[in-house]
């Protein structure tokens, strides 16, 4: 009975113990992917305070971000700090699920549990504070250059200590005259233990730990070892009498060989001189009254047959019943003695793990729920749409069926969420989301998703291509109307692309990524419009994205080229400045013309280190030129929107950049666009003032393209307004056309600004400039752009 009960304990305390691991598993990862959303993308912008708020708001105890240093991952930040600065390169299996994750296979240690992208390691002690048993989870989508490692702590332990054989054990020792029980491990019981040396602590793990439950007050390990041996090998008790702790005590030793799991030994320890004396004084009893004894022995075992082995039978029927999942089932016994409470525990147990049961079932639907659905706008999300989409498409019927995806993007979303924040944002994208589902009436209703930021995905059932192109249309009315947000009115269209099934291909990914190349080009053609897919996008995406491969080549070679363009005062036949340009000259592609590259660099992030090349060469290559130069020149850079992406930041490298290449300030000049003006926003507006207070010339560039204003123009710290080469272009021999570029020349005149004019190819153009009194020019009838060899010899020349 004993043996019974107490490796029902350790069985039920097992697979509870497992069945909740693998929910806090799922738990981290769950975590995880809420942790990563709140999270930049770079742990260098992550701070050890933010993971600790983080950690409270999701529920974990803990979390540490994992990055690769040259030869080992350590925890690089932390809200516990034990995990700081920690390697991980001696931990075996673990360091080698880590290194799994970073290449982005499957975790094949054999431990823990296996998701996409993410591995959950077994519990264990932690290495870092071996006080603690902890539960790790670990994610990583190479959307970041770190693993996110939220954990548990010592949560399958309160489990073990509230269900655990513990209590068994104890109520055993304390009232059935049992000194000692034991649950060994017989793989390493008498064997060296095993210490493991990590992060300067020394601890023994729980899976080679010699005793699983229990105490060993009683000690007799070499002989123990040998009897747990063999009682292992026989799949027989095995026992000894021995004189241990000044006591002759008889050690019993049980195997136990659950299903599907590895074996273990229970170990008793009774006092047998104790037995001895029974066992004397029961046998002069017995020789004195044989016969009373005979008929009292049959009239106790009737009544311990009916009073003690059938309420033992029943509970057993009913912990069976319990054990097979039945949680709830009650135990009716009304005693007072130990199977009394054994009843009590049995019933505790079974209301603890019906409660328990039903709180999973709940959290399982919530988990469900957000697992498929996005929670700022309610629609479902990308898992959900590919998987419905999945399962459409391998029904057998799917042949039969004809699919639409509308792929939609948001134009000048992010520009909005930067000027108006993040929770306006927000804001929009549920009125955005609101008037998707408000486009079609309930019965024909699309599958209308949330892909990802401001990108939402349609799936028409049945649709043709005309009625996907109606749909779409009325998607792009109803997007482009007016949107109140916090008091301002503001106007936002969309780019759609549309891609069909099985028409274009019967691939779901592909379907969805030829919508998304359809969405591109509507957005690249002005947006606000749908482009239907065909063979044409795909070729001209794979030349973009070769083109995109060798880029990023150039720039980690430097391979790139600045040329120079002189800018000149036509009044005095002098040069007094120039342009910095970037060149490519590609070993297969040949010479890459601008307007190809530059629109590829600003989408991948590439114009940043391609601007910082161009940058650091022009502002060195000007201070060594003005060296021998009796009237120094200034150098002009073209600045993109990305660098005012963070305003403080780029007027620190500016700073960085002149400092070391000692050009001063007033030699520099940063041409803008419109473009960048029209956020309005506080930060860029501070970072031009702070940029021309060092001495720094402002300009704007291709002025009259954009959305000019003159309400902006007259309060920005700019000092030229460089006329567009179209309207250069555009005046004719007669002087016709010529109003835009006279009325531009006025305008900077009368806001006291310098006019410059770029793109001047004809004399008669020069000659109506000067007419003008705008002697600043630019273009090929001075000189094309020059390497700097030609450029030198350009300044020889005079």
């Amino acid at each position: 009975m004993i043996v019974k009960e107490v490796s029902f304990q350790v069985e039920n305390t097992r697979n509870g113990a497992l069945f909740v691991e693998n929910i806090l598993a799922r738990d981290l990862r769950t975590a995880s992917i809420a942790i990563q959303h709140f999270l930049p993308a770079d742990y260098h912008d992550v701070s050890n305070a933010q993971l600790k708020q983080l950690a409270k708001e999701t529920g974990v105890s803990h979390i540490t971000l994992l990055a690769k240093t040259e030869n080992d991952i350590i925890g690089v930040k932390s809200s516990d700090p034990e995990e700081i600065n920690m390697g991980t390169k001696g931990w075996g299996y673990w360091y080698n699920a880590f290194q799994q994750l970073f290449q982005l296979t499957p975790v094949s240690v054999g431990k823990g549990l296996t998701l996409e992208n993410y591995w959950s390691g077994p519990i264990e002690v932690a290495s870092s504070n071996p006080d603690h048993i902890d539960k790790w989870g670990y994610y990583y989508d190479a959307s970041t250059n770190y693993i996110i490692n939220p954990y548990f702590r010592d949560k399958v332990l309160e489990y073990e200590k509230k269900f655990g054989p513990m209590k068994i054990i104890e109520d055993f020792t304390s009232e059935h005259e049992i000194l000692e029980l034991s649950v060994f491990n017989p793989e390493k019981f008498g064997k060296k233990k095993e210490v493991v040396h990590l992060n300067g602590n020394t601890y023994t793990r729980i899976s080679a730990e010699p005793i699983w439950y229990g105490t060993y007050n009683y000690p007799n390990t070499q002989q123990d070892a040998s009897y747990i041996s063999k009682a292992i090998q026989t799949k027989k008790q095995q026992n000894y009498i021995a004189d241990l702790n000044s006591k002759r005590v008889m050690k019993t030793f049980v195997p136990v060989y659950p299903a599907n799991q590895a074996p273990y030994v229970i170990g008793l320890v009774y006092y047998y001189e104790l037995i001895e004396q029974e066992l004397v004084k029961e046998l002069k009893v017995h020789i004195l009254l044989s016969i009373a004894i005979m008929i009292m022995v049959l009239i106790i075992s009737f009544v311990f047959s009916y009073s003690i082995t059938k309420p033992i039978g029943y509970i057993v029927n009913r912990v069976n019943e319990i054990a097979k999942g039945n949680f709830g089932k009650k135990v009716i016994v009304k005693r007072n003695d130990e199977l009394g409470l054994l009843a009590e525990n049995v019933n505790a147990l079974s209301t603890d793990l019906q409660n328990y049961v039903n709180d999973l079932e709940n959290s399982r639907k919530v988990i469900e729920y957000q697992a498929y659905h996005d929670p700022l706008t309610g629609l479902t999300n990308r898992r959900f749409f590919h998987e419905r989409l999945h399962s459409i498409v391998n029904e057998p019927s799917s042949e039969k069926q004809q699919l639409s995806i509308i792929f939609i993007d948001i134009d000048r979303f992010k520009q909005v969420n930067d000027t108006f924040g993040h929770n306006k944002g927000d804001e929009l994208l549920r009125i955005v989301a609101g008037r998707l589902r408000d486009c079609f009436p309930d019965k024909n209703q699309p599958l209308i998703t949330r892909q990802g930021g401001d990108e939402f995905l349609l799936l028409f059932l049945q649709s043709s291509l005309k009625e996907t192109e109606a749909a779409a249309k009325e998607i792009i009315n109803s997007l482009r109307k007016p949107y109140w947000i916090g008091g301002n009115e503001i106007f936002l269209g969309a780019s759609l692309g549309i891609s069909l099934y099985p028409n274009h291909t019967q691939d779901i990914d592909t379907l969805i990524s030829y919508a998304d190349m359809a969405m591109y080009e509507a957005k690249k053609s002005g947006g606000n419009k749908a482009v239907v897919y065909s063979d044409q996008l795909l070729n001209a995406n794979l030349e973009r994205t070769q083109v995109e491969l060798r880029l990023r080549k150039a720039i980690e070679a430097g391979s790139l080229e600045v040329y120079y363009q002189p800018k000149v005062n036509a009044a005095t036949e002098s040069i007094y400045g120039t342009e910095a340009l970037i060149r490519w000259f590609d070993d297969e592609l040949g010479a890459v013309s601008p307007d190809l590259f530059i629109p590829i660099a600003e989408e991948t992030g590439l114009i940043q280190p391609l601007w910082h090349f161009v940058m650091k060469q022009a502002c060195h290559q000007m201070y060594e030129w003005n060296q021998n130069l009796l009237q120094p020149l200034s150098v002009s850079v073209n600045f993109s929107a990305r660098q005012f992406g963070d305003p403080v930041r780029m007027v620190e490298q500016v700073r960085a950049i002149l400092s070391e290449s000692q050009l001063k300030p007033s030699q520099f000049e940063i041409e803008i666009t419109e473009s960048i003006l029209m956020n309005d926003s506080k930060e860029i507006l501070e970072a031009l003032s702070t940029l021309q207070d060092l001495g720094i010339s402002i300009s704007i560039d291709d002025f009259g393209t954009g959305y000019s204003s003159l309400h902006y123009l007259r309060n920005l710290p700019i000092s030229t307004l460089k006329i567009d080469k179209s309207f250069i272009q555009d005046i004719q021999e007669d002087l016709t056309n010529s109003e835009i570029v006279e009325a531009i020349i006025n305008l900077a005149k009368s806001l006291h600004l310098n006019v410059i004019a770029e793109g001047v190819e004809k004399e008669y153009q020069k000659k109506f400039l000067l007419s003008k009194k705008c002697w600043q020019m630019q273009g090929y009838l001075f000189s094309e752009p020059l390497n700097k060899y030609q450029f030198e010899e350009f300044i020889k020349k005079g």
